[in-house]
Protein backbone atom coordinates (compact mmCIF):
# COMPACT_ATOMS: atom_id res chain seq x y z
CA UNK A 1 0.00 0.00 0.00
CA UNK A 2 1.35 3.44 -1.08
CA UNK A 3 1.98 5.76 1.34
CA UNK A 4 -0.11 9.02 0.59
CA UNK A 5 1.83 12.54 0.26
CA UNK A 6 -0.34 14.58 2.55
CA UNK A 7 -2.03 13.58 5.90
CA UNK A 8 -4.65 11.39 6.44
CA UNK A 9 -7.02 11.38 9.71
CA UNK A 10 -5.29 8.17 10.93
CA UNK A 11 -1.63 8.44 9.70
CA UNK A 12 1.16 11.17 8.48
CA UNK A 13 1.64 11.44 4.85
CA UNK A 14 5.21 11.51 3.30
CA UNK A 15 5.40 14.69 2.80
CA UNK A 16 5.23 15.01 6.71
CA UNK A 17 7.42 12.15 7.31
CA UNK A 18 10.55 13.21 4.76
CA UNK A 19 10.63 16.62 6.77
CA UNK A 20 10.05 15.16 9.92
CA UNK A 21 12.91 12.71 9.74
CA UNK A 22 15.00 14.60 7.94
CA UNK A 23 15.47 17.68 10.71
CA UNK A 24 15.06 15.34 13.35
CA UNK A 25 18.45 13.71 11.50
CA UNK A 26 20.19 16.88 10.85
CA UNK A 27 19.81 18.37 14.72
CA UNK A 28 21.04 14.84 15.91
CA UNK A 29 23.87 15.49 13.64
CA UNK A 30 24.64 18.91 14.14
CA UNK A 31 24.84 19.29 17.87
CA UNK A 32 28.38 17.46 18.14
CA UNK A 33 28.99 19.34 15.21
CA UNK A 34 28.83 22.65 16.97
CA UNK A 35 30.06 21.22 19.59
CA UNK A 36 33.73 20.11 17.91
CA UNK A 37 33.74 23.30 16.30
CA UNK A 38 34.09 24.62 19.94
CA UNK A 39 37.22 22.72 20.29
CA UNK A 40 38.75 23.50 17.22
CA UNK A 41 41.81 26.77 17.20
CA UNK A 42 42.88 28.85 13.95
CA UNK A 43 45.64 25.85 13.34
CA UNK A 44 43.33 23.30 12.84
CA UNK A 45 42.93 22.12 9.30
CA UNK A 46 38.99 21.89 9.90
CA UNK A 47 39.06 25.43 11.43
CA UNK A 48 37.27 26.88 8.72
CA UNK A 49 35.77 23.54 6.68
CA UNK A 50 33.71 22.48 9.54
CA UNK A 51 32.10 25.82 10.57
CA UNK A 52 31.54 26.08 6.78
CA UNK A 53 29.05 23.09 6.65
CA UNK A 54 27.55 23.89 10.24
CA UNK A 55 26.54 27.12 8.99
CA UNK A 56 24.80 25.88 5.31
CA UNK A 57 23.79 22.89 6.84
CA UNK A 58 21.65 25.47 9.60
CA UNK A 59 20.50 27.28 6.90
CA UNK A 60 18.98 24.29 4.85
CA UNK A 61 17.63 23.64 7.82
CA UNK A 62 15.99 26.69 8.95
CA UNK A 63 14.92 26.76 5.21
CA UNK A 64 12.99 22.73 6.44
CA UNK A 65 11.79 24.33 9.38
CA UNK A 66 9.82 26.49 7.43
CA UNK A 67 8.69 24.45 5.03
CA UNK A 68 7.19 22.19 8.13
CA UNK A 69 5.17 25.27 9.42
CA UNK A 70 3.97 25.85 5.06
CA UNK A 71 3.36 21.84 5.38
CA UNK A 72 1.32 21.99 8.23
CA UNK A 73 -1.14 24.46 7.11
CA UNK A 74 -1.71 22.70 3.91
CA UNK A 75 -1.60 19.15 5.40
CA UNK A 76 -3.97 18.88 8.27
CA UNK A 77 -2.45 16.54 11.19
CA UNK A 78 -4.00 13.57 11.45
CA UNK A 79 -7.00 12.70 14.58
CA UNK A 80 -5.51 12.99 17.81
CA UNK A 81 -5.34 9.61 19.41
CA UNK A 82 -7.46 9.35 23.19
CA UNK A 83 -5.07 10.53 25.77
CA UNK A 84 -5.87 11.96 28.98
CA UNK A 85 -6.44 15.98 28.46
CA UNK A 86 -3.60 16.72 30.93
CA UNK A 87 -1.37 14.61 28.24
CA UNK A 88 -2.97 16.27 25.23
CA UNK A 89 -1.57 20.27 27.07
CA UNK A 90 1.87 18.57 27.46
CA UNK A 91 2.00 17.62 23.91
CA UNK A 92 0.85 20.10 22.65
CA UNK A 93 3.21 22.08 24.46
CA UNK A 94 6.24 20.52 23.97
CA UNK A 95 5.64 20.16 20.00
CA UNK A 96 5.27 24.25 20.92
CA UNK A 97 8.67 24.38 22.53
CA UNK A 98 10.42 22.41 20.00
CA UNK A 99 9.36 24.66 17.08
CA UNK A 100 10.52 27.76 19.53
CA UNK A 101 13.91 26.23 20.24
CA UNK A 102 14.55 25.51 16.64
CA UNK A 103 13.51 29.00 15.25
CA UNK A 104 15.51 30.66 18.67
CA UNK A 105 18.58 28.46 17.79
CA UNK A 106 18.14 29.11 14.00
CA UNK A 107 18.43 32.54 14.68
CA UNK A 108 21.27 32.78 17.02
CA UNK A 109 23.18 30.66 14.41
CA UNK A 110 22.59 33.51 11.90
CA UNK A 111 23.70 36.46 14.24
CA UNK A 112 26.53 34.35 15.28
CA UNK A 113 27.79 33.82 11.72
CA UNK A 114 27.07 37.54 10.90
CA UNK A 115 28.10 39.44 13.52
CA UNK A 116 31.63 40.43 11.58
CA UNK A 117 29.14 41.96 8.91
CA UNK A 118 30.22 38.79 6.33
CA UNK A 119 27.64 36.65 4.25
CA UNK A 120 27.34 32.89 4.93
CA UNK A 121 28.13 30.69 2.12
CA UNK A 122 25.46 27.85 1.59
CA UNK A 123 27.67 25.30 0.28
CA UNK A 124 29.18 27.71 -1.89
CA UNK A 125 26.04 27.65 -3.74
CA UNK A 126 24.74 31.24 -2.71
CA UNK A 127 25.10 33.22 -0.04
CA UNK A 128 22.93 34.75 3.29
CA UNK A 129 23.59 38.13 3.00
CA UNK A 130 24.17 39.47 6.88
CA UNK A 131 22.38 42.08 8.70
CA UNK A 132 23.69 44.96 10.53
CA UNK A 133 24.78 43.98 13.92
CA UNK A 134 21.89 44.64 16.51
CA UNK A 135 23.53 44.76 20.17
CA UNK A 136 27.36 44.95 21.14
CA UNK A 137 28.49 41.84 21.46
CA UNK A 138 26.13 40.26 19.33
CA UNK A 139 28.88 37.40 18.67
CA UNK A 140 29.22 36.72 22.14
CA UNK A 141 25.85 36.63 23.07
CA UNK A 142 24.35 34.71 20.61
CA UNK A 143 26.51 32.07 21.20
CA UNK A 144 25.17 31.78 24.48
CA UNK A 145 21.96 31.62 23.45
CA UNK A 146 22.79 29.13 20.78
CA UNK A 147 24.78 26.92 23.16
CA UNK A 148 21.24 26.84 25.25
CA UNK A 149 18.96 26.66 22.92
CA UNK A 150 20.40 23.96 20.94
CA UNK A 151 21.45 22.01 24.37
CA UNK A 152 17.61 22.17 25.45
CA UNK A 153 16.39 21.23 21.52
CA UNK A 154 18.51 17.90 21.73
CA UNK A 155 16.94 17.67 25.30
CA UNK A 156 13.63 17.71 24.66
CA UNK A 157 14.04 16.12 21.31
CA UNK A 158 15.55 13.29 23.28
CA UNK A 159 12.29 13.53 25.60
CA UNK A 160 9.74 13.35 22.82
CA UNK A 161 11.74 10.47 21.13
CA UNK A 162 11.29 8.51 24.93
CA UNK A 163 7.68 9.82 24.55
CA UNK A 164 7.26 8.06 21.09
CA UNK A 165 9.09 4.63 22.47
CA UNK A 166 6.83 5.00 25.72
CA UNK A 167 3.39 5.06 23.34
CA UNK A 168 4.05 1.85 21.65
CA UNK A 169 5.68 -0.24 23.81
CA UNK A 170 3.95 0.60 26.99
CA UNK A 171 0.63 2.03 25.88
CA UNK A 172 0.90 0.26 22.56
CA UNK A 173 -0.77 2.38 20.82
CA UNK A 174 -0.11 3.80 16.85
CA UNK A 175 1.69 7.55 17.59
CA UNK A 176 5.07 6.28 16.69
CA UNK A 177 3.54 3.87 13.67
CA UNK A 178 1.99 6.91 12.29
CA UNK A 179 4.91 8.80 11.78
CA UNK A 180 6.78 5.88 10.40
CA UNK A 181 4.42 5.24 7.92
CA UNK A 182 3.24 1.96 8.60
CA UNK A 183 -0.33 0.25 7.92
CA UNK A 184 -2.51 0.53 11.13
CA UNK A 185 -3.22 -2.80 12.67
CA UNK A 186 -6.42 -1.81 14.66
CA UNK A 187 -9.33 1.05 14.44
CA UNK A 188 -7.01 2.88 17.15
Amino acid sequence: MAIPVRNEPHRYGLGSMIIHWSMALIIIGMYPLGLYIDTLDYYDAAYKTVPHWHKSIGLILLALLLLRLLWRIVSAHPKPLPQPVTLVLATKAAHFLLYLLMLVALISGYMISTADGRAIEVFNWFSIPALPAVIEQQEDIAGLIHYWTTTALIVLSGLHALAAFKHHFINKDHTLIRMLGMPKESNQ
